[in-house]
């Protein structure tokens, strides 16, 4: 008599643990996260190198307008276009070639003579209405070094910066004009502290 084959005993179904649901579970949240934070990121960074980007004010140069710890946006597609407008604030970076960067008024553009008698400035020999001063441009302090500069040409291609608070600030009466090459954007609008939001001037 022929014996009948044997049957292998049939293997259990694995059902999921409670462990593998929370690995999958773990999984599918790490995937979702990063689908959401990489285009985010990057969204960051585009708008951060072509577009604008916040910064914080430091030291008082630019006092009374700016104060030092406020935070502004820069915005970076205007000068794409055209260069900087006398009274523009723009921020640049330092002349030193450190990573330090600086928030100044633009004074004379490519082309002119700028120079500074009493504490007021003169472009091609006009004085120059400067209504964003407190003081008129008049230096509080006779005979101060700041408040007197001989003639200088700006060259094309540079433009001639200096703090709102003439007698505390280090700009182009110190360093010289500033290539355009160095300047990062036009101050345009302040969002700290709150009673300081809106447009820069």
């Amino acid at each position: 008599m022929q014996e009948d084959a044997s049957l292998a005993p049939e293997q259990p179904t694995e059902q999921p643990t409670e462990k593998t649901e929370q690995q999958r579970g773990g999984t599918n949240w790490l995937r979702e996260t990063l689908e959401t934070l990489i285009p985010a990121v990057l969204l960051a960074l585009i708008i951060n190198l072509f577009l604008a980007q916040a910064t914080r004010v430091e030291g008082q140069s630019m006092e009374p307008n700016l104060h030092t710890d406020q935070r502004i946006v820069v915005e970076k597609v205007t000068y794409r276009f055209h260069t900087p407008e006398r009274g523009d604030i723009v921020v640049l970076k330092a002349m030193d070639g450190s990573r330090e960067l600086l928030i100044k008024r633009v004074i004379g553009l490519p082309g002119e003579t700028v120079e500074v008698h009493g504490g007021i400035v003169w472009i091609n020999g006009q004085p120059l209405d400067e209504p964003y001063l407190e003081t008129d441009g008049l230096c509080q302090v006779p005979g101060m070094s700041l408040c007197e500069m001989s003639p200088r040409s700006v060259p094309e291609g540079h433009i001639f910066v200096m703090g709102d608070n003439r007698e505390h600030s280090n700009d182009s009466r110190a360093f010289g004009p500033v290539p355009l090459e160095n300047i990062i954007g036009h101050a345009w609008l302040s969002y700290w502290p709150l009673g300081k939001v809106g447009i820069v001037h």
